[in-house]
């Protein structure tokens, strides 16, 4: 489903913008940090936050990444959406560890250590490359 372009380029530690759909039936579109893991685009957040109530709710999403001039490209991939524990918090590590610095990382993880952060799974079902 993602052609190998598109994972050289989803390897760059860039802000994503995920959307889900409101009760209201408006889209929700917030900054995200994201990793690929086969082809699948993860996410973290609070258990409590409105993207996840919208993902339990309505389990489909839409990540958009990259599409300023400086990202070289940018990609709309839409999937079914998932929930996932993260237990000893190796998938939140993981992602801390690609966009800070080896100190800021050791911050955050302190500073989330008791947070319930649980991980959002996006299996992709369209990827559409849109600029680049």
């Amino acid at each position: 489903m993602i052609d190998t372009a598109a994972r050289e380029f989803l390897q760059k530690p860039l802000i994503a913008r995920f959307a889900t759909l409101s009760p209201d039936g408006y889209p929700h579109n917030v900054p995200v940090w994201f990793m690929l893991e086969g082809n699948d685009i993860i996410l973290i957040s609070d258990r409590k936050i409105r993207k996840v109530k919208n993902a339990l709710q309505h389990p489909k999403g839409t990540v958009t990444i990259g599409g300023d001039i400086s990202d070289g490209a940018g990609y709309m991939i839409q999937g079914e959406l998932s929930i996932e524990e993260d237990p000893n918090k190796a998938v939140t590590h993981r992602m801390i560890d690609r966009y800070e610095s080896p100190e800021k990382a050791a911050e955050f993880k302190e500073l989330w250590k008791n947070d319930d952060i649980i991980v959002i799974r996006l299996q992709p079902v369209k990827v559409v490359k849109v600029w680049g």
